[in-house]
């Protein structure tokens, strides 16, 4: 079988976006609250508390986001909820009146794809929430429910909000609050396919599918992936899985996954030792103990070959999410590991995801801490704010960056070399993660050319000899990167 992805993800460098975050519209609007009792925007936020930013908000920042470089947004969840993440859906027809609601999300989309910016939304198929409709209707009549084969009752009566009591029906990670569906019912899966229908036909470009893998109906994700892609067959369709996805990535489930199999290496290479045990430690992805650069190339081998080449090109790689502590806060507040780990990220294949606010500097501890507010300019962290515009500016420049092969060169200590070929393009990266100079002499007959351009960061460059016996004398300073090409 041939394995077929969206060709636009392979070009795509994604901005995270959490709506509750990220702005506050500044322009009158029509709003059902004018006197919303909103968290402080720069206070530590709370496991309940609103701060009150809106799809308004972001529609204004589209300009920012555009120079930035991005060129697709993943939202956390839009639709109606009790909560501020909004895993909690209430009504999967209705983007939240908080955020604006359908009328305000379908201005920011065409506003989006005005500028050619993608948008992908968050799935939330495997709950849904005690205020759903459905199930609210079971909480009120019990056993008389017509809804009640929607869920997985235990017994009655149901005790949705005390602790005395078992619950009496399954929650994700017996949360109370998250009933979740019975994917069995032919009912249910139909009302979820329908769901995945109306917003790509609404105009959305994707699905970001929240814990697919608690989903074991049989033939659940191959249809839902026939049913998205037979309306548009460039949709995305990434899954959120946290280590071995080869089952969902067969080509006839999901076009990626979020690749945090890449995070937990590049942290534990870039920051090594600085990394904050505690801030990682009750994660999936292991961004300890340190690695140098062989393991890490080994690491990175590993997780090339575990997928088809047409899904490396649309994997979701990330540094961090709102389900993880920030980079910054993990490194200690090391920026040198930020620019590094970033330089990873931007230069490897598979679509980019920056975190709304890691690339101004913005610190955040796990949740709810690492889901703060976007912060006043006053308050970003210029430096960080240019090394992401400079990657992502290289980045969407270089084909060969974002599609061309990937070969290390050179893993010995410190220092990490690789290349990106395609076609007459090559591009030679270089990391040293050491707090000393870091100095390679590498035989590098295979490549056409003499990348002898510095495109980014500062190293002494050498090229030796003929096409056929050609060396590299490389010499990076401590704790920096660069990147080579063809001047």
């Amino acid at each position: 079988m041939q394995i077929q992805t969206p060709d636009w993800v392979k070009h795509a460098v994604f901005y995270q976006i959490f709506p509750d975050r990220f702005a506050r519209s500044k322009q009158p609007r029509k709003r059902l609250l004018h006197e919303a009792r909103w968290e402080d925007w720069e206070a530590m936020p709370t496991l309940q508390g609103y701060k009150g930013g809106d799809l308004w908000g972001i529609l204004e920042g589209l300009d920012y986001i555009q120079a930035l470089g991005i060129n697709a947004i993943y939202f956390t969840p839009i639709f109606q909820s009790a909560s501020n993440h909004r895993y909690h859906t209430h009504d999967y027809y209705q983007v939240d009146p908080l955020l604006g609601g359908n009328e305000a999300f379908k201005e920011l989309l065409d506003a989006a794809h005005q500028r050619n910016i993608k948008v992908v939304l968050d799935g939330v198929f495997n709950h849904s929430s005690r205020g759903f409709f459905f199930f609210h209707d079971v909480l009120e009549n019990g056993p008389y429910s017509p809804w009640v084969n929607w869920f997985k009752i235990q017994g009655w009566p149901l005790a949705p909000y005390t602790g005395e009591l078992p619950a009496n029906y399954e929650g994700w990670a017996n949360n109370r609050a998250l009933p979740a569906f019975n994917h069995d019912n032919p009912e249910v899966k139909e009302y979820i396919m329908e769901i995945a229908e109306y917003w790509i036909k609404f105009g959305i470009d994707g699905w970001r599918l929240d814990v697919p893998f608690e989903v074991k109906t049989p033939g659940f994700w191959q249809e839902f992936r026939q049913r998205v892609k037979a309306i548009n067959p460039e949709a995305y369709i990434v899954g959120e899985v946290w280590g071995d996805s080869r089952q969902w990535l067969d080509g006839t489930q999901f076009d990626g996954v979020m690749n945090y199999l890449f995070a937990g290496p590049t942290i534990a290479f870039a920051a090594g030792d600085r990394v904050v045990l505690d801030q990682v430690q009750s994660r999936d992805y292991q961004p300890y103990p340190p690695l140098f650069a062989a393991e890490y190339a080994a690491k990175i081998q590993e997780v090339l070959q575990l997928y088809p080449w047409e899904i490396q090109l649309t994997q979701l790689n990330l540094l961090a999410s709102h389900d993880t502590a920030r980079l910054l806060t993990i490194s200690g507040g090391d920026k040198p590991s930020i620019e590094l780990a970033t330089l990873l990220l931007l230069t490897f294949p598979g679509a980019p995801s920056i975190y709304y606010g890691d690339e101004v500097g913005l610190p955040g501890g796990i949740d709810p801490d690492s889901r703060r507010g976007f912060p006043l300019e006053t308050s970003w962290d210029k430096e960080i704010f240019t090394t992401h515009h400079q990657l992502i500016t290289l980045r969407q420049t270089h084909p060969a960056l974002r599609i061309g092969d990937y070969q290390v060169l050179f893993a010995q200590g410190a220092l990490y070399i690789f290349a990106r070929t395609l076609g007459t393009e090559e591009l030679i990266i270089a990391v040293n993660v050491g707090t000393a100079p870091a100095k390679a002499n590498l035989d590098l007959a295979s490549l056409r050319t003499q990348p002898n351009q510095l495109l980014y960061g500062n190293a002494e460059v050498e090229w030796y000899g003929e096409p056929a016996t050609q060396q590299l004398s490389l010499t990076l300073p401590p704790r920096t990167g660069c990147i080579l090409g063809v001047s």
